[in-house]
């Protein structure tokens, strides 16, 4: 106030200071309160002290095993308020039976204050928590530079990496609008590039969990503990979230897709899965890696079959369709709607390395992938797909991305490859995975994982491959009898089209294109494409979709 006294202002001003720095003078803070307690007692209750001495025992003794009343963790804090409370309840009851000037307690005093008020002092905790206070106090300033005025910390924890706080938004404000102002709340509040995350309060839309990492966790590799599940019902543990906590993903009945850019670490975490699923023994794994095998060779002995070529992923696809027909008429007959995994009934997997290179190099293949990804998930055959860029083309078609409920997205080089592999919308939700700054950094985006949390991949070395190939490769089960018979069956008297021949699909449309009024059979189409009845099937199927076909009888075709 203009008229204020001097006096007033400047007690005010010390005020202030005081409580800015209440943390550091805790210390002697409390050495001048037992003084003061000391003065009291032996005045008044000189004989209370064998009552402090008990409770001062009782108190040394919480504190030491369980860290009260502190509500410390660490064993060394646990050490530390033990001893912090023997000695100041020693203290006082020495100095209500003896007075708190009798020789030597006051040194004593200011002795331990100096040597107890040092780990306090440089304790990395309370500084962060310090810090996390003033940004509190700062805050409403803080808004309403970048943009957020009207927003308000509710409370706010110090964790082992940094800081969390609950925030309200004013109304009108949603998560997107935080999520958008990410990089002006990191410049606001000096941390590293990197440092903030925002995630959505579930039960509220107008406040959200805003994270400030200070120390990235993940800076250095997590090597893999080995495999942890024993049935393929069981969750897989990729890796670590920031905050220590597993990441656990069920993979039965789901269809995965891997995505991320060169040398982000897609061979990481497919390995992580192989090694786990090598360990169940109700699976059994196919493999298909058209770069000669180089991803997925060393896991040869624990794959009933590995394909390495064009012609031997579309016949390895065909079969896991013929695996399909034959479970899906058992269940039908059965009157079952799930097909039970067990190591006599297992389930199927089919893992593909860079998906888009089979698409590209073997497109017969396409459509059994497709068929796979569409039924295959009531049946228990599941695929597990890795590519760097999931475009509708590099996916032929889009229809297999779709069926993909586990998304796992690493590194990407462009923002709008983030919406490509998890979902439309997540970029702004916050899933920035182009900020991801080494291998083996993910997001995903599964059951029970709808926010975005960074997490890092365990890291599978060759040694792990080779220890986890010889303990479980002869343990690996075979094919239920229903499953193997239908592939036997499987006709194997058309001929592949011959080289330089037009493309199947190309002749499929070129024979449509060209039927009578009547329309060809089926039989006729697949004499002319050379390709089984399956997938004459799934293409007119989609076709008639897209309206670039029509039965115009039963079993009979035309464009």
């Amino acid at each position: 106030m203009p008229d204020e006294p001097l006096i007033i202002i400047c007690l005010a001003a010390l005020g202030r200071v005081l409580f800015r720095c209440r943390s550091e003078l805790a210390p002697s803070v409390v050495g001048v309160a037992l003084a003061v307690a000391g003065l009291v007692l032996h005045r008044r209750h000189p004989g209370a002290w064998p009552v402090i001495a008990v409770g001062t025992a009782a108190a040394a003794l919480a504190a030491g095993l369980r860290g009260l009343p502190w509500g410390t963790e660490r064993s060394e804090e646990r050490w530390y308020a033990a001893t912090t409370t023997a000695f100041a309840g020693a203290w006082l009851t020495a100095a209500t039976a003896l007075g708190p000037g009798r020789t030597p307690l006051p040194a004593v005093l200011v002795v331990a204050v100096v040597a107890f008020g040092v780990p306090w002092w440089v304790h990395r905790r309370r500084r962060a928590r310090v810090r996390v206070d003033r940004v509190i106090h700062a805050w409403p300033d803080l808004a309403d530079t970048i943009g957020l005025d009207g927003s308000r910390i509710m409370s706010a924890v110090v964790d082992t990496w940094g800081w969390r706080a609950r925030m309200k938004l004013r109304p009108g404000q949603s998560v997107t609008d935080v999520v958008a102002r990410v990089s002006a709340i990191e410049s606001a509040l000096g941390t590293r590039p990197g440092a903030v995350r925002v995630e959505q309060d579930p039960a509220h839309a107008g406040r959200c969990t805003m994270r400030v990492v200070a120390v990235d966790p993940h800076a250095g590799a997590i090597l893999w503990p080995g495999p942890t599940a024993r049935s393929v019902a069981d969750p897989i543990d990729l890796g670590v979230f920031e905050d220590a906590a597993t990441v656990r993903v069920p993979l039965l009945r789901r269809h995965a897709l891997i995505g991320g850019t060169t040398d982000s670490g897609k061979s990481g975490v497919l390995n992580v899965v192989l090694g786990n699923l090598a360990a169940c023994s109700d699976v059994v794994l196919w493999g298909i890696d058209l770069k000669g095998g180089m991803e997925l060779r060393p896991w040869a002995p624990c794959l009933a079959r590995l394909a390495t070529t064009p012609d031997e992923a579309v016949e390895l696809l065909a079969d896991a369709v013929a695996v399909l027909d034959a479970r899906a008429q058992a269940s039908s007959r059965d009157n079952t709607r799930v097909w039970e995994s067990t190591p006599d009934a297992p389930a199927l997997v089919i893992v593909i390395d860079e998906y888009a290179e089979l698409a590209d190099t073997a497109r017969a293949a396409v459509p059994y992938a497709e068929s796979v990804a569409r039924r295959g998930r009531a049946l228990a055959v599941d695929l597990l797909a890795a590519t760097q860029r999931p475009t509708q083309k590099a996916m032929g078609g889009g229809a297999l991305r779709s069926q993909m409920s586990v998304r796992v997205c690493l590194r990407v080089r462009e923002r709008r490859d983030v919406d490509l592999i998890l979902d439309k919308g997540m970029l702004a939700a916050g899933w920035h995975a182009h900020t991801l700054d080494a291998p083996g950094k993910f997001y995903i985006l599964a059951d029970g994982h709808n926010q975005p949390r960074r997490a890092r991949a365990y890291l599978v070395t060759d040694e792990h491959v080779r220890e986890t190939v010889a303990r479980y490769a002869d343990q690996r089960p075979d094919l239920d009898p229903l499953s193997r018979t239908a592939i036997d069956q499987q006709p194997r008297a058309l001929e592949p089209p011959a080289r330089g021949a037009d493309d199947p699909e190309r002749t499929l449309l070129t024979a449509l294109g060209t039927a009578p009024d009547e329309g060809l059979t089926i039989p006729e189409l697949i004499d002319a494409t050379g390709m089984r009845r399956t997938w004459v099937y799934d293409r007119l199927q989609a076709l008639a979709a897209a309206g670039r076909a029509l039965q115009v009888a039963r079993g009979r075709w035309r464009a």
